[in-house]
């Protein structure tokens, strides 16, 4: 038998694996409490030109693409940029119509979830 440590979103798991192939699925502990996770930085929002509607991520990942700049005219479900999730691209739109007041990331950055990302005007 070998024991593995899994974390899934969030909550982690110690499991017992039999070798053998003998059809039994694996034992699954309930969860423990996860080891606090350090915040990942993030680029500190553009203090002048930061808009009143907010762009955040929907899950974590990377920044893939910027697709809009400061100051472009967007209509909601623009898509704004792309983020990687999961090795899945991911486009993030603009939730109404408006102008790009900030962008808060630059390609190649990790984000969480609910980071934001980017500001508009509307």
């Amino acid at each position: 038998m070998k024991n593995y440590t899994i974390t899934v979103n969030g909550n982690v798991y110690d499991v017992t694996v039999e070798e053998g192939g003998n059809g039994a699925a694996p034992a699954v502990s309930a969860p423990r409490a996860a080891a606090p996770k350090a915040a990942a930085p993030q680029p500190a929002p553009a203090a002048s030109g930061a808009g009143n509607v907010k762009i955040e991520a929907g899950a974590a990942g990377k920044v893939f693409k910027i697709e809009a700049s400061v100051g472009q005219a967007v209509k909601k479900g623009d898509t704004v940029l792309v983020l990687e999730v999961m090795k899945m691209e991911t486009a993030v739109v603009a939730p109404e119509d408006g102008t790009v007041a900030s962008i808060n990331v630059t390609v190649g950055d990790q984000v969480e979830a609910g980071a934001l990302l980017a500001t508009l005007n509307n």
